[in-house]
């Protein structure tokens, strides 16, 4: 279970920040058997443990969404980290930091909506904490889960397949909609507020398929598959002509190398991406979406080599190889 010594992320300054701050690999302590460096922290007896930020004015601005919408999405977006890791959710620590003179009623619709969240996946608010600030709205939310077998980064071999569920690109369009000065479109508005955290995907096929490892897509397709690349010391190889996107996408965007630029550099749709060995997944598929409603696409191979190339990238303008980083750009406020 316990990943390659040493934490092994893609290329960019947080990702730089990140190792600088967590230092040299060090033994874990007794009774943690997966530290920095996953998507959760494993501990013996199966039970894993994640903490996700959202903060107004980075993640979301109020003339966007409303604050029960912001819980909703701040909570799932925490949620969605049991999801690459194939996890049971036992339950979550919400805590804010509000404007003390509106403090009760914007707690209230924060609450309300990081209630749906846990709802949705069959979670409860164990707790949290409150505090004042001076300034936006502050998001903490931990995630506590269970699993017998968590999904790791680290397992991906060179001739895995690389598969993707859902749609890509959706979250990214409605910040370009609104800061354009217009409204997104419906299922592109959704794509950013509403996000499913795929937790009962990732263990249906947990289930029914020998997966070798996941993540969750919080930074684009390229940024997180340089994850996945790095903790494997592997190299992914994407097809950008198999991303799937949503037909609204491509209508709201008129051009393919829009939607290619959204779906691997956004960021911010929660899906997974999952490799697994030839053939494991592509007989279940037609029954996954069946079951889901959203598809299941393969997108890619492991190679023997390093980071992640875009298989005729030539002809891809304007593509950057490389997901959101919080220190080279600004995410969706």
């Amino acid at each position: 279970m316990r990943p390659p010594e040493g934490i092994r992320l893609g290329p960019g300054r947080e990702f730089d920040l990140i190792r600088v701050l967590v230092g040299a690999s060090e033994a874990l302590p007794p009774g943690i058997l997966v530290g920095p460096g996953d998507d959760c922290a494993v501990l013996d007896g199966g039970l894993v443990a994640s903490v996700d930020l959202s903060v107004e004015g980075v993640h979301f601005r109020r003339s966007w969404i409303s604050m029960a919408e912001a819980g909703y999405r701040a909570t799932a977006a925490a949620l969605s980290d049991l999801a690459a890791v194939a996890a049971e959710p036992l339950g979550v620590l919400l805590s804010m930091a509000l404007d003390p003179g509106e403090a009760e009623e914007t707690a209230s619709s924060i609450q309300s909506g990081a209630t749906e969240a846990c709802r949705g996946v069959g979670a409860t608010i164990l707790g949290g904490d409150l505090s004042r600030s001076p300034g936006p709205a502050v998001l903490d939310v931990v995630v506590l889960g269970h699993s017998d077998r968590p999904l790791l980064r680290s397992g991906s071999v060179p001739g895995d397949e690389v598969w993707v569920t859902g749609w890509l690109g959706g979250s990214r369009a409605a910040v370009e909609s609104w800061d354009g000065g217009k409204a997104p479109p419906g299922r592109l508005r959704a794509a950013f507020v509403h996000p499913t955290p795929r937790i009962r995907e990732a263990r249906w096929l947990a289930e029914h398929a020998p997966l070798h490892a996941g993540i969750d897509l919080s930074d684009g397709l390229l940024g997180d598959a340089g994850h996945l690349a790095a903790a494997a010391e592997v190299a992914l190889i994407i097809d950008p002509q198999r991303l799937p996107f949503l037909p609204e996408l491509e209508a709201w965007s008129g051009e393919r190398d829009e939607c290619l630029r959204l779906a691997l550099h956004g960021g911010e749709d929660y899906e997974l991406c999952i490799t697994a060995p030839p053939g494991a997944l592509g007989p279940l598929a037609p029954a996954f979406e069946k079951e889901f409603g959203i598809p299941l696409s393969q997108v890619g191979e492991v190679a023997d080599g390093r980071g992640v190339r875009l298989r005729g990238s030539l002809g891809v303008k304007g593509v950057p190889h490389g997901g959101f980083s919080h220190f080279e750009g600004r995410k969706n406020g």
